[in-house]
């Protein structure tokens, strides 16, 4: 994953970012503020709120600076302090705390606060895939720590999400099939994307953002032994094999792989993971499993004082 120098993200992001206590182990923008999606103009987006997220390695002292710098930006928590928003923040949901509807530089922002622990985990396990599901989508990178294990698991759950779609994919594909894929995967347990929420915008999110996938995907794509990548094509074969699903269902999240495993083993058999992947993995409707594993999945929300959000977008 490329992340830009500090100097190369704009004016306007560095403007915001520097309101805040520095100490980042990463730090994005994300959302149609920051991509266009389709049928969104440019004038749109600038009034559209701007939305990030700060990884932090100990929540308890940025809380505590960032209330004597902006206490403003919080809710009546802000008068229980900053250990106990801290534990909100990782108690709750998905380990996030958000401030919302924050006037920065003549817009309005969200900011959300994770730990960089609470984050290392939903990379690398998709615990709850609300904070590796948005970093499956392109985001704006403003700040990472030179931190091997955190930027692994950024790279990992990029992998994690080629992987687990693959096996959702038919034997053959095009690069968008596997981006709507891809981006689909933190909303397959969102209930509103059955009952009302908007069913296109796994749709308007990709197809105005391909080049961005690309940026994002390429290399591993290339990389990946079971894929046939065709970029001028814009085609894919993957390997549908008992094998080859076999080692990509093993490469799937810890947490994903149990939620298989559930579904397949009968109550009382107790089965290992290996045995019971190693059946799916030669089921005609493997990927139907598996997909139905991904749905099953907890989709945790951003604590905010009284307010939660569960937009993955």
């Amino acid at each position: 994953m490329t992340v830009p120098a500090l100097q190369n993200i704009g004016v306007a992001y560095r403007r915001i970012l520097s309101q805040f206590p520095q100490d980042f182990s990463v730090a994005f923008a994300y959302g149609s503020g920051v991509f266009k999606q389709q049928g969104t103009s440019q004038g749109q987006m600038g009034k559209n709120m701007l939305d990030f997220v700060f990884a932090v390695d100990d929540a308890v002292t940025w809380h505590t600076m960032n209330l004597l710098q902006n206490r403003k930006h919080y809710s009546l928590l802000k008068l229980l302090g900053p250990r106990k928003i801290s534990s909100i923040q990782s108690d709750h949901g998905a380990g996030v705390y958000y401030n919302t509807l924050v006037p920065v530089d003549g817009r309005v922002i969200k900011y959300g606060v994770i730990s960089t622990e609470s984050l290392m985990e939903d990379l690398l396990h998709w615990k709850t895939l609300y904070i590796a599901g948005r970093l499956h989508k392109p985001v704006k990178m403003l700040a990472q720590s030179d931190n091997a294990k955190l930027r692994a698991a950024l790279v990992g759950n990029l992998k994690s999400a080629v992987t687990a779609s693959f096996l959702m994919l038919p034997e053959s594909f095009s690069e968008e099939d596997l981006f709507l894929q891809i981006a689909g995967l933190s909303y397959a347990g969102d209930v509103r994307m059955l009952i009302g929420e908007d069913k296109s915008k796994v749709t308007n999110i990709v197809q105005d953002n391909m080049q961005h996938f690309r940026i994002l995907y390429t290399n591993i794509l290339q990389d990946c032994p079971q894929v046939v990548y065709k970029p001028q094509q814009g085609k894919l074969e993957v390997d549908k094999s008992p094998e080859g699903q076999f080692v990509q269902l093993m490469a799937l999240p810890r947490t994903l792989q149990q939620r298989i495993t559930k579904l397949v083993d009968p109550p009382g058999k107790n089965r290992d993971v290996e045995e019971i992947l190693l059946q799916v993995a030669q089921d005609p409707d493997c990927g139907a499993v598996v997909q139905q594993g991904e749905r099953r999945g907890e989709r945790g929300g951003g604590w905010s004082g009284g307010w939660t959000d569960r937009q993955a977008g």
